[in-house]
């Protein structure tokens, strides 16, 4: 019953690549017909080489009886060898053919995968990366493509040209002698079997290789992105062996699947062989017996070769194809993941130019249905306020803001800007008018410029000074050696954690957003710089509403409102010093950093 359900997901995974096709399929329909003619000539070049060894055989005869010298001339036989050799050109021109439109086509195809992955990842709920390791999401948009790639442009042209050849080469040999082909027909289905038998392990296998694959490039992105955490710790030994466990699975299943894989081809070719050895006891009698001729004979053991050979390729290339659906089942995996909710059809105005009044309305939230962390949140942040968030780590302070941003999806109640629910503005219209500056500073490779740019491609260089300076980021930018043109490379590992977070806030200020997020904006920069910072922010929070998760409590005393969380939930709110006249949760806290 598993090996039915898996063919049926193997045929379902064919039937839908085949829907991806598109456009490509005129390719394949041209490889098919290049591959008809090839498999037309193909077949007609052994029994036209058996009509040139007869008439050759018959000459070499007369000349021997007639005891004079054999000659090929153009009238006896020169002809006809010319026209061999056409055939034989003309067929390897087609199959060059094929193989370039194979190539094309699969490369194209892989393009068009390639591109859907991206698009989908720019679709994906922020729940999907929770979940999913980065190396696992790379290795199929790498390794399963280029998996799938490699066979299509090998194994389906060898199959559609084996299917050819077979078929062809089968009727011509019941044409020169029925009981000999029935001979080869008994081993052929002989071989059909046993293909059948490795391709149904192969499958198996190959999945569980690609799910190695996958783990091993999520252990060596982890690794190589914690490599400083991995020394502070002294773990490298521990993480080298998790490295090793990972490699050795890996190598595990990459051998059984190598196994099963080529296994296959040497026992076809046996059996392939066991039979040609037995069709030409009997070829060879009916050769002295004079029912065949000396070009029939060598002319049958032709299509013998043609239809053994890609009979033996074909199941090879069976089980490189079950290894290819297994990587194109885990790229349909991934893009059938659950996407985000789509825009409204009909967007909501008024966004460019929010005022900023924000409110919770009996907000209920849960990562899964059944465990639900928020049960009813309200508050409401008016224009202009600074809003503090506080609490425990795990409270739900980030959570509040991946909400507000619309990261994940409320399950309940209703949040609004400017009185207009969220769930009724675009993506973009929302966002476009929140600028946020998180502990962990994120920055691409390019200069330093660019970076600053990054929410606003269009801004002028002075404009990208202007929010530096703002930032208190101009001065360390010049001292390096090409000021705002510096390249960032890699993790931005050439300028210091305070000055990347530094570089983050400077962006934020270019956008110029109606609603600030700061998570811990200053938690990377020295006690000086975070009070440059500090006049830098309340210049730019003026007016404009600001949410500031905190963990020093004294950088937010001046705030309109605090809101103390708990498990997910708001146990408290007001002004600083409403929250100590309360002596609650939040004086407990605030106390403690003076205990």
């Amino acid at each position: 019953m598993a090996e039915k359900r898996r063919n049926k997901g193997a045929a379902a995974t064919v039937m839908r690549l085949w829907k991806t096709v598109g456009r490509q399929r005129i390719r394949l329909v041209i490889v098919a017909v290049s591959v008809i003619f090839y498999t037309v000539l193909s077949v007609a070049a052994p029994v036209y080489s058996a009509g040139i060894v007869d008439l050759l055989w018959r000459e070499i005869r007369g000349a021997l009886e007639n005891g004079t010298g054999f000659r090929v001339t153009w009238e006896h036989g020169g002809r006809e060898i010319m026209i061999l050799f056409g055939i034989y050109t003309a067929t390897g021109v087609l199959y060059t053919f094929q193989s370039f439109l194979m190539a094309s086509f699969a490369e194209r195809l892989s393009l068009e995968l390639r591109t859907q992955i991206s698009r989908k990842l720019d679709r994906l709920p922020l729940s999907f990366f929770d979940n999913h390791k980065t190396g696992e999401v790379l290795s199929r948009a790498t390794n399963d493509l280029d998996k799938m790639s490699e066979v299509l442009q090998t194994g389906l042209l060898k199959l559609f040209t084996a299917v050819g050849m077979v078929v062809g080469s089968l009727l011509m040999m019941f044409r020169f002698h029925i009981g000999l082909t029935v001979v080869f027909l008994v081993f052929t289905l002989l071989s059909i079997f046993s293909t059948k038998l490795f391709a149904a392990k192969t499958l198996r296998y190959a999945a569980l290789r690609q799910q190695a694959v996958s783990r091993v490039t999520g252990q060596v992105e982890e690794a190589y992105s914690g490599r400083t955490v991995i020394r502070a710790f002294n773990r490298e030994e521990k993480s080298a062996e998790e490295m090793r466990d990972a490699v050795k699975e890996l190598a595990d299943t990459s051998r059984k699947a190598d196994f099963m894989m080529n296994m296959v081809n040497p026992f076809i070719r046996l059996v392939n062989r066991l039979g040609q050895a037995v069709i030409a006891v009997f070829a060879g009698k009916l050769l002295l017996d004079g029912v065949l001729t000396v070009g029939t004979f060598q002319a049958f053991f032709q299509y013998v070769y043609q239809a053994s050979e890609p009979l033996t390729e074909a199941a090879y290339m069976i089980n490189s194809l079950q290894s290819s659906i297994a990587s194109v089942e885990r790229i349909f995996e991934l893009l059938d993941e659950k996407e985000i909710l789509p825009d409204t059809a009909d967007p909501a105005g008024g966004t460019e130019n929010a005022e900023g009044r924000v409110e919770f309305r009996n907000v209920r939230f849960g990562y899964t249905p059944e465990r639900i962390l928020m049960k009813d949140i309200s508050f409401t942040a008016e224009p202009g306020q600074k809003i503090a968030i506080v609490g425990s780590t795990g409270a739900g302070k980030t959570t509040l803001i991946n909400l507000l941003m619309r990261f994940y999806e409320v399950n309940g109640g209703q949040i609004t800007l400017d009185g207009v629910p969220t769930d009724c503005l675009t993506y973009r219209g929302l966002r476009s008018n929140f600028g946020m500056v998180l502990q962990d500073t994120w920055l691409f490779e390019g200069t330093i410029a660019e970076n600053i740019a990054y929410g606003r491609p269009d801004a002028s260089r002075e404009e990208i000074i202007a929010a530096a300076k703002a930032a208190r980021a101009d001065f360390f930018i010049r001292t390096l050696p090409k000021g705002y043109d510096t390249v960032l490379e890699g993790d931005a590992d050439n300028i210091s954690a305070g000055q990347r977070q530094l570089l983050t806030i400077a962006r934020v200020m270019l956008c110029n957003p109606a609603v600030l997020i700061l998570d811990e904006a200053t938690s990377s920069v020295d006690t000086r710089t975070e009070m440059e910072i500090g006049k830098a922010m309340n210049a730019l929070m003026k007016n404009r509403t600001s949410f500031v998760i905190a963990h020093r409590l004294s950088t937010i005393v001046d705030a309109d409102l605090i809101l103390v969380m708990q498990n997910g939930d708001i146990i408290e709110k007001g002004d600083h010093k409403e929250l100590l006249r309360a002596k609650g949760a939040y004086a407990e806290l605030y106390n403690s950093q003076f205990a």
